[in-house]
This record gives C-alpha cells, sequence and structure tokens, in this order.
C-alpha cells in the first residue's frame, strides 16, 4: 500500500467517521484533528490557535506554498517575521507533506488534496449526504435547536467551501476536482468505506 488518502466532506456526511473506519481497514495512520495538534508541536504555536483558525480563511498565500516560493529563513523555517495566520497555514501545510511523505495515511480536510495535488500515489474523495440524512447526524451529536440545525449546516459547508476557494485555484465539492465522490445517504458509512477500499487498491495496484 502507496498511497495517501485525502477526504473532503460535508457537514454531517461522516466524513470522519468514514475515513477513521477506511484508515482501520487498510491498517493506515488517521488524522483530521490529529493534524493540528502534530502541526502546533512541530511548530510551537500553541494548539488553541490552529483550532481558532481551522478551515477559516483568511489572507490567501497556499497558493504560493504549494509553488514552493513561501517566505523561510536561510534554515528552512517559518520566517518569524510572517503574521501569526500565515504561520498557522504554513505549518499545517509542512505538517500535510511531512505526513504523506512517512507513509499511506488519511487526511481529512483542510484542503490536502490540494497540497499533494503533485504527490505521487493520491487518491482523492469527497463525501457528500442528503439534509435530512445530515440533520439527523448532527442533531445526535450536537446540542442544537432542531429549528436552528439546517442553518448550522450551511453556516458550516459555507465556511469549508469559502476556505478551499480561497486557498486554492479550485471549487470545493466540484466532482472534476476528485477521483470520486460518494452520497453516504445512498451507500451507508459502511458501504461508502467498503467502495472506497476497493478504489483504493484498484489505484494502488494500476500505479
Amino acid at each position: 500500500m502507496r498511497t495517501i488518502i485525502t477526504i473532503s466532506r460535508e457537514f454531517g456526511s461522516g466524513g470522519r467517521e468514514i475515513g477513521r473506519k477506511l484508515a482501520d481497514k487498510l491498517g493506515i495512520d488517521f488524522y483530521d484533528k490529529e493534524l493540528l495538534e502534530i502541526a502546533s508541536k512541530e511548530s510551537g504555536i500553541t494548539q488553541e490557535l490552529f483550532v481558532k483558525h481551522d478551515e477559516t480563511y483568511t489572507n490567501s498565500f497556499l497558493y504560493s506554498l504549494v509553488m514552493g516560493s513561501y517566505p523561510v529563513t536561510a534554515e528552512g523555517r517559518i520566517n518569524p517575521e510572517l503574521p501569526l495566520n500565515q504561520k498557522i497555514f504554513l505549518a499545517q501545510f509542512d505538517t500535510i507533506r511531512s505526513l504523506a511523505e512517512k507513509g499511506p495515511c488519511v487526511i481529512v480536510g483542510r484542503c490536502a488534496d490540494y497540497v499533494l495535488k503533485n504527490h505521487d500515489h493520491v487518491v482523492n474523495f469527497f463525501i457528500t449526504a442528503n439534509m435530512a440524512h445530515k440533520r439527523r447526524r448532527i442533531l445526535e451529536r450536537y446540542d442544537i435547536e432542531k429549528n436552528k440545525v439546517e442553518d448550522f449546516i450551511r453556516k458550516t459547508d459555507k465556511r469549508r467551501s469559502n476556505y478551499y476557494n480561497y486557498y486554492t485555484d479550485m471549487k470545493w465539492g466540484d466532482a472534476r476536482n476528485y477521483d470520486l465522490c460518494i452520497n453516504s445517504s445512498t451507500t451507508g458509512i459502511d458501504g461508502a468505506v467498503e467502495i472506497m477500499e476497493a478504489f483504493v487498491r484498484l489505484a494502488d495496484g494500476a500505479d
């Protein structure tokens, strides 16, 4: 197994659960919020700041990161004179790349598909779901009033979309940007995992 798997997902679609189960079935590492903890330790920036800025855009310079033109010191470290938000995005970017270099893994969200677009052996998935299913899933996991849950879902997806669109030259949720898009309302969580596992093994064997 050589494949790096990235998962973009709508809020409430089960993307995190799907990703973790897929990683378990393939016997590889899984990173979602865990990525923020690693980036925090490697950069020296507190984890609370990573959480605050998680998948929320401010000033874009991710394209320059991918092109290798971001500002660093002569020793290759993050320039200490950079604004804090840029240090956070740069640290997260570097963490994604370093995790991919270590070997096969599953990375959820955070523009990982774009960060790794020039990396060999990457498969990119997008998970969607019907509103009724997302609504039920969110109500089971969050303390939200029933009449506010759909607005909460839409706003969260809008934030993720804005983040992705702002920091990349692609459009979040556009099927052309992914190797496979799955509706977890149709497949179920375990069904999505089975489909993705089969797809990854085919892709891995085709290389």
